[in-house]
């Protein structure tokens, strides 16, 4: 893994539209190669190196079952991001309750 934070990784890696249209295919549970790339705009081995990206950054797994690779969420990744966001709302939320707090000392 590179010297970059899981949080980093992950959000750098849904930065761009075609992973992101692949992350997002995988909501639903998991799904073969084959099946990613089906629509997709891409060549098979782009969806490839883009499968790559997302499972470097935890946000898929990627198992062999027979000849078939099936991808499905990890997520480590996603609680990586979700982790880096919540410092931002417990911030919101102290700020939040200070402003409370002024306003009923306020009224007294």
């Amino acid at each position: 893994m590179s010297a970059l934070k899981l949080s980093d990784l992950s959000f750098n890696a849904l930065g761009d539209p075609t992973r992101r249209k692949i992350f997002e295919k995988l909501q639903n549970g998991p799904l073969t190669v084959v099946h990613i790339a089906a629509d997709m705009t891409v060549s098979r081995p782009a969806v490839s190196q883009h499968l790559k990206v997302l499972k470097e950054a935890r946000l898929i797994q990627i198992t062999r079952q027979g000849t078939r690779s099936v991808c499905e969420i990890d997520r480590e990744g996603i609680l990586a991001m979700r982790n880096y966001l919540d410092q931002f709302w417990d911030e919101a939320l102290a700020n939040f309750k200070k402003l409370a707090e002024a306003d009923e000392q306020s009224k007294n």
